[in-house]
């Protein structure tokens, strides 16, 4: 197979080569063959259907490889399901292909060809790609390629991408269509068009007619969007049009779709049953199967994996390895990223003497960094787990057998994979949402996701659990309490997730749940490389987009703690501290004295900074839950990381930010802090009240930008945070209040 190469020479045309197919037909595997590294990603204006655009050149010819998303049909229900419509006819901001490659599974090609006729009645050209065909080979099924293509009008090519088996022929095929159709005229409809009735044939001429009133039934695109105009009543093409046209059309196609009906044409059924009685009369002409084949091994599996009661058991247990595994190795890898941004901050400071500079570079960039690349462990393993259980085929199983459960939420089956995984972070699970095909379950299962209690909010519950809570035991002492509001702070997100689902799904995102329509795929071994570039891609993805905000909101957060004040006393203090470490061990007590000095300069540094002045400002808004200004800035200080509240207790308790959740001296100093009349900030009902606010507030900037950058869409992350810091607050006046009253 030819080499990629980064472009063609200067001038040169790109060609734009569609990718276009049914879920489950290794659509994306292909074009990470085709492609390899040369993807850019985005998303479609508008939308939030990510768009991957592969740079190639074949045979001298530059081409721009643009993957579709998935669909089964190009009757367009939504704005998200008009991508394909609209990169296929050239009605959206770019024009039309100048090549579709139609993707279909070789194995199961009766509902695949749905979506194929439907393509080449656009009037482009197509070549029609039999995917997965040594999985249709195992299966005993067996197409005759040359009759097909002679039978559609377009080439045929078999492949395997998987095995990266037919790229070869599929490369030429592409290159010698593109040559074929350069600088010609466009194609005319093929097989599609014998497929409608006359009666359906003539009506979508006489619509197209009718049209051209509005100039656009001369647009190349106007005979496919007249055709779906019509057979498609209240979808997405019916709107763009009315947007354009005014009521006069939707008039004028309920008169088209009455007189259908006397003539009994009825759609969209009529559509249906005259594609699927042509593809009947196509396979009997090309397939063939071996009757000794029909029971498939994938089917005696599904017997087991699929059951009622064995499947929904081996389910969970397979999700919780999953979970499991990601726990146990992303927390030392995320522990090895933290020590290596320790060597490199210890090399910054090593070279630079104490100054705001060194602060920048420690504590704003580094610290920034370290922010973002913290994540890529946990999402890196758990984009591994989903790439080889959606390649094996299991994933699709796991969602058949989770929708049951779902379904109490308004949700359907994919979305239990994304809220689990947000049990150890809500940023990795976020991402993973982009299994979800219903675009109104995918922003559910978005806005609830960070409610799952993560790890990060583990450490604000040892510290107050541990300083507050009684060391003592309930429920005929078998339980220990302390035990008991640990796992009460973890489920608390779990079960008001519920409502809040339910309300969004009746709400916002009301409407007719999608019929969950799964594929079963074939069982088949993973083919790693393609599971590993999806894993490059989706860390790549994070790095270049949501990173970028996380860093910058990370640094300005530094400067908010830092910022306006006199720092030169206490960089005075830093270069002597480090002066008589360098000494050696005899200048411990001067050390400590100094470390003391510095504490307590950075607690008024702290006090006196912008997050400080902010922190005192709206310590009027948490006085009903129990909270002083201190709390109220660790909270607003936590913003980037939510364990980042123990540090800034440690600072503002004069006590330095490297003190952990079991350091008996912060213990000791949150026990003992006083308001100005003398009594204790805290006790049982404010350190209660803290852990229910962390457990529902939206805390976490990462979280915030992952969302935006998977919607597309600042409305969003802002909707997220405003409905979870309302739940929050309230959730903690409704602890504290209660309880003070108790």
């Amino acid at each position: 197979m030819t080499s990629h190469t980064s472009s063609g020479s200067t001038g040169q045309r790109t060609f734009r080569v569609a990718l276009i197919g049914n879920p489950n037909t290794g659509k994306s595997t292909l074009f990470n063959a085709l492609s390899g590294l040369r993807v850019r990603t985005g998303n479609y204006p508008g939308v939030t259907v990510e768009q991957r655009i592969g740079r190639i050149t074949w045979d001298q010819l530059s081409i721009d490889l643009i993957d579709l998303p998935g669909t089964y049909s190009l009757a367009a229900k939504s704005p998200d399901e008009m991508v394909a419509v609209q990169v296929l006819t050239g009605c959206g901001t770019e024009p039309p292909p100048d090549l579709v490659i139609c993707i279909c599974n070789a194995a199961a090609l009766e509902r695949n060809l749905y979506l194929a006729t439907q393509v080449l009645e656009l009037g482009l050209p197509v070549i029609l790609c039999l995917n997965m065909w040594d999985a249709a080979v195992r299966s005993g099924v067996a197409t005759n390629c040359e009759k097909l293509s002679s039978c559609v009008g377009v080439p045929v090519v078999a492949t395997s991408a998987s095995r990266r088996e037919g790229l070869e022929d599929l490369q030429k095929a592409v290159v010698a269509t593109l040559k074929k159709t350069n600088n010609a005229a466009a194609a005319t409809p093929s097989a599609g068009s014998r497929v409608l009735s006359e009666i359906l044939q003539s009506e979508i001429s006489r619509f197209r007619t009718w049209l051209q009133r509005f100039d656009i039934g001369k647009k190349p695109c106007s005979e496919f969007l007249a055709s779906r105009a019509i057979l498609d009543p209240g979808g997405s093409i019916e709107e763009l049009l009315v947007q354009s046209t005014g009521q006069a059309c939707r008039d004028e196609l309920a008169a088209i779709r009455k007189r259908l009906d006397e003539q009994h044409q009825t759609v969209p059924a009529a559509e249906a049953r005259q594609r699927y009685h042509f593809i009947g009369e196509l396979l009997s002409r090309v397939q063939t199967q071996s009757p000794e084949k029909s029971s498939r091994l994938s089917d005696r599996i599904d017997a087991v994996l699929t059951n009622s009661m064995f499947g929904f058991v081996i389910c969970l247990a397979v999700l919780m390895l999953v979970f499991s595994t990601i726990y146990w190795f992303s927390t030392p890898l995320s522990d090895a990223v933290e020590a290596g941004l320790g060597v490199i901050s210890g090399a910054v400071e090593s070279t630079l003497s104490p100054g705001p500079l060194r602060s920048l570079l420690t504590d704003g960039v580094i610290s920034g960094v370290g922010s973002v690349i913290v994540f890529l462990p946990q999402i890196c393993l758990l984009f591994l787990f989903i790439g080889l259980l959606e390649d094996c085929g299991y994933m699709a199983r796991a969602a058949y057998m989770m929708d049951r459960i779902m379904s109490l939420l308004g949700l359907s089956g994919r979305s239990f994979l994304p809220l689990m995984s947000s049990f150890a972070c809500a940023v990795p699970g976020i991402m993973a949402t982009r299994v979800i095909d219903d675009r109104r379950d995918r922003f559910v299962t978005i806005l609830i996701a960070p409610l799952m209690s993560c790890s990060a909010r583990l450490p604000v519950y040892v510290l107050l659990i541990g300083t507050f809570i009684p060391d003592q035991r309930i429920m005929g002492n078998l339980i220990p309490l302390r035990a008991a509001v640990l796992f009460l702070m973890s489920s608390l997100g779990l079960i008001i997730a519920v409502p809040v689902a339910l309300i969004l799904r009746k709400t916002v995102f009301r409407g007719e749940g999608s019929p969950f329509l799964l594929e079963l795929p074939d069982y088949r071994v993973p083919a790693l490389r393609v599971v590993l570039l999806r894993v490059w891609e989706s860390a790549w993805s994070f790095v270049a987009r949501a990173g970028t905000l996380i860093f910058a909101t990370s640094v300005l957060v530094w400067l908010a703690g830092s910022w306006p004040g006199d720092h030169s006393k206490l960089y005075e203090l830093q270069a002597q501290k480090e002066k008589l470490e360098a000494a050696g061990d005899e200048n411990a007590e001067q050390v400590e004295a100094i470390t003391q000095q510095m504490n307590q300069l950075n607690a008024e540094s702290l006090r006196n900074s912008v997050l400080g002045r902010v922190g005192r400002t709206v310590e009027p808004i948490f006085r009903p839950l129990g909270w002083d200004w201190r709390i109220g800035v660790g909270v607003l200080a936590s913003f980037p990381a939510r364990e980042v509240i123990i540090a800034t207790l440690g600072t503002i308790y004069s006590l330095g930010g490297d003190v952990d959740e079991e350091d008996e001296g912060l213990k000791d100093s949150i026990r003992n802090a006083t308001w100005p009349d003398g009594t204790r900030v805290f006790n049982i009902p404010v350190a209660l009240s803290v852990m229910v606010f962390f457990a529902l507030c939206a805390q976490c900037v990462s979280t915030l930008m992952v969302i935006k950058r998977e919607t597309n869409s600042w409305r969003w992350p802002v909707v997220c945070f405003v409905y979870m810091t309302s739940l929050a607050w309230i959730g903690a006046f409704l602890t504290y209040q209660i309880g003070m009253r108790l």
